[in-house]
């Protein structure tokens, strides 16, 4: 849908490294024709996005982070659809963003969607959820690890060997998929890397510190930059993307480069094929162009655009060295490449997935230790520098604290279990103690004729309501009690609370209503509550035992 979207706009099939040439469906344009490409995208997915998903817009990864952390990885199953065509309009229209942030919510949202269909409960929801996200990353990237890892690292934030073995299984499976389909290929294809002199080291080190600070600079731009254009813009959001669009589109007529996600230009300069200075441009002008891209409403990823970031920063880096001397620095392609995990570990401070993924896209064991060491060195400068990722920046500045170790802080959808079978209100009384009875349940919600929530009949008043007159075939409705409810955004110290206090003694727990206050989406009793305080903030990932 990219290649697709920016061959109809363009007329090239990546414009990042065709130079400033015209598009040949509008040539009398000349190269000014994109000053254009993200007005008409950005009046495409603006309007797509501020009305069925706006957690479409920006770069997905914080969304799916939230999902997992604090909705029990719930995502509304649209999301998919919508992230997938306005993040093909918006690179597609020359958005200097990534295809990863995108390909992990959808992914995510894929994922959560079959959850909800099976109507699995929330520790299963959230492997699906990552799942999903590790199978975006390994087709997408032919990473099967990296996919695995980032998943790990950044999705779930958890490492038990149930969840790794799952979220392994749809890593390989997607990336068995995108073989057949993309074929089995490094995506970086680079000659063979060593590390000859031992005096290297010394350098990697600096590197190392130095694209931690960038890593963290690259952070503070983009929200820097999203924050300007929040200030400015007092129009309806829905034409911000393509107001926006044109101030993009005289950076992409400065530097074409920027075009989309530009591993062109990426391979180029890692191989050397830029000047010091020109490397620095194009370094400025992506970080620059990507936080301009998510601050005018764009839907995109920053994770390619911090390895652009990285590989322009290296390869500056090792040409400087490599000048003063070269017997001693070796070839500065290993700098550019060693730099792109260091950049990605400064702004998303995930160390693993950074030493895997640039490993994967090059194929490139030789440079295994000091990419190890200043991957290691990236991580520590960007903890001393900053507090937040680049991702969990987005969730602090809405008030979520992904770091909380509150037990009693977790939502209600993390732990409740599924709902049970509901009986409808209007069943006679003999029915119902049987259906409760069949159950093996101490307490049952009931639902009028449209599904709705109307109360709760516990096997105790049922039958104490056989017993004492009323006739059989009575509606159960007449023993129905009406307990606090929850909803499943609430904190779980909310629930434990109602819960010490005696509600739902007499049915077994409470009730979990979706955000309406309509249906029942779930049940909380005191075992799993009081379970979910002694599994700390995260739990082991597995589902409650039923009751």
């Amino acid at each position: 849908m990219i290649e697709a979207v920016t061959l109809v706009l363009t007329g090239h099939e990546d414009y990042s490294d065709a130079g400033r040439a015209a598009n040949p469906h509008v040539p009398w344009l000349g190269p000014w024709f994109v000053l254009f490409t993200p007005v008409v995208a950005g009046l495409a997915y603006g309007p797509l996005v501020q009305r069925f998903a706006r957690e479409a817009r920006g770069h997905g990864v914080p969304e799916v982070m939230f999902a997992v952390a604090r909705q029990g990885g719930r995502i509304a199953p649209k999301v998919a659809l919508v992230k997938s065509v306005a993040s093909a309009l918006c690179i597609g229209g020359g958005g200097s963003v990534g295809r990863e942030g995108p390909i992990v919510q959808i992914g995510a949202a894929l994922g959560s969607t079959l959850g909800g269909w099976v109507r699995c409960g929330a520790a299963h929801l959230r492997l699906l959820v990552a799942c999903g996200a590790a199978g975006g990353i390994a087709a997408t990237f032919n990473a099967p690890l990296a996919g695995l890892f980032f998943a790990m690292e950044l999705i779930l934030r958890d490492f038990t060997v149930r969840s790794f073995g799952l979220v392994a299984m749809a890593s390989v499976t997607a990336s068995v998929a995108g073989r057949s389909v993309l074929g089995d290929r490094p995506f970086l294809d680079l000659p063979p890397l060593t590390v000859d002199h031992v005096f290297a080291y010394g350098l990697f080190l600096l590197l190392g510190a130095i694209a931690g600070a960038v890593g963290v600079l690259f952070t503070k731009v983009l929200y820097l930059v999203e924050d300007a254009c929040d200030a400015v813009w007092r129009g309806p959001e829905w034409l911000r993307p393509a107001v926006g669009g044109l101030l993009l589109g005289g950076v992409l007529l400065a530097l074409p480069q920027m075009y989309g996600v530009g591993y062109p230009v990426l391979q180029e300069g890692v191989e050397g094929g830029y000047a010091i200075g020109f490397l620095l441009v194009l370094l400025a002008g992506k970080m620059f162009a990507c936080s301009l891209t998510i601050g005018i409403g764009g839907s995109g990823g920053v994770f390619a655009p911090s390895l652009f970031i990285g590989g322009m920063l290296g390869s500056a880096y090792g040409q400087a060295w490599h000048h003063a001397s070269a017997a001693v620095v070796g070839s500065p392609t290993v700098y550019a490449v060693i730099a792109m995990a260091a950049v990605f570990a400064g702004s998303a401070r995930a160390p693993i997935t950074a030493v895997l993924i640039v490993f994967e896209l090059t194929g490139e064991y030789g440079v295994i230790l000091p990419l190890m060491t200043a991957v290691a060195v990236a991580t520590g400068v960007s903890r001393l520098l900053s507090r937040d990722t680049v991702y969990t920046a987005k969730l602090r500045r809405r008030g979520v604290d992904l770091e909380r170790t509150d037990p009693g802080g977790r939502p209600v959808a993390e732990v409740m279990e599924p709902a049970p079978a509901g009986l409808p209100a209007g069943t006679p009384l003999v029915e119902a103690v049987a259906a409760l009875t069949a159950a093996r349940r101490p307490g049952l919600p009931l639902a009028d004729g449209t599904g709705a929530y109307c109360g709760v009949v516990g096997a105790l008043a049922a039958t104490t309501a056989l017993g004492s007159g009323t006739g059989p075939l009575e509606p159960v409705s007449q023993a129905a009690s009406f307990p606090p409810v929850l909803t499943a955004d609430e904190p779980l110290s909310r629930g434990l609370a109602l819960l010490s206090g005696a509600a739902g003694a007499d049915t077994g727990g409470l009730p979990v209503l979706d955000p309406g206050r309509i249906r029942v989406v779930g049940w909380l009793s005191e075992r799993a509550a009081l379970r979910a305080l002694t599994e700390g903030p995260a739990g082991d990932g597995s589902p409650p035992v039923p009751e």
